[in-house]
């Protein structure tokens, strides 16, 4: 697990979140997808298409987590990060695996499959199942947060994961070279906010000006297990684009 700290504006708050404003909410997901890309790998366009595919249904919250062990190879990818390829580490550590590749599709943090290999992502997601509703309103200037109590399951981290919704970029070397391809859903930052207790539930309340701003215009609420410091099944998740 990684994490900073928040800054202080992002201090929670004992509100609950009633009304939604403007943008699109999605609070009863069934499944969340997190793909594991890069713009130097040539199999990865036809993954990072289906994951925009994906995105189209209101079921799914789908976010791109750009890695960058592959930017040796002669292009480094305009949103890769250390950090992302550290998560992708970390959920091959929690599954007792050492094997990490792109495109790697992550199903509500349960289980790895070729994102590419649209029959195997098609059964994952099917059978995917979130068991905690989260609560998401975008209030004015206030994102509010409630998590019902849900007796049963076991305490889980809360986390922040910002994106952009949308970006084309131009490819200008590597194994990519020459194609303009269109990325969606583009993880910024993920850090947490707190824990989740079952029996307690949990309400939170950010600035949306501190959630989103220039560099992001969408925000998911995850809620997943810990397993001894690396990240274990997502059991509750909403999401909000500006």
């Amino acid at each position: 697990m990684f994490f900073r700290p928040l800054p202080a504006a992002l201090a929670l708050g004992l509100v609950l979140g009633s009304a939604a404003g403007a943008g699109e909410l999605r609070q009863a997901p069934t499944a969340v997808l997190e793909l594991f890309t890069s713009q130097g790998c040539s199999s990865c366009p036809e993954a990072d298409a289906l994951l925009a595919e994906l995105d189209r249904d209101e079921h799914i919250i789908a976010l791109a987590y750009h890695v960058d062990y592959w930017d040796y190879i002669g292009w480094p990818d305009t949103f890769g990060a250390p950090a992302n390829s550290d998560h992708q580490r970390n959920y091959a550590e929690s599954w007792g695996s050492s094997r990490i590749f792109t495109p790697q599709l992550v199903v509500n943090g349960a289980e790895g499959v070729v994102a590419s290999r649209r029959q195997e992502v098609d059964i994952a997601v099917q059978n995917a199942v979130l068991e905690l509703p989260v609560g998401l309103a975008a209030q004015g200037d206030t994102l509010r947060i409630n998590i019902d109590p849900k007796p049963g399951l076991g305490e889980a981290v809360v986390w922040l994961v910002t994106f952009i919704d949308r970006a084309d970029v131009a490819i200008e070397r590597g194994e990519n070279e020459g194609k303009k391809i269109a990325y969606s859903q583009i993880v910024t930052d993920r850090q947490v906010l707190g824990m989740w207790e079952p029996d307690a539930g949990a309400e939170l309340k950010l600035p949306l000006a501190e959630v989103l701003s220039d560099s992001a215009d969408g925000v998911a609420i995850l809620v997943q297990e810990d397993r001894n410091g690396l990240p274990g099944r997502i059991i509750g998740a909403a999401s909000f684009v500006r």
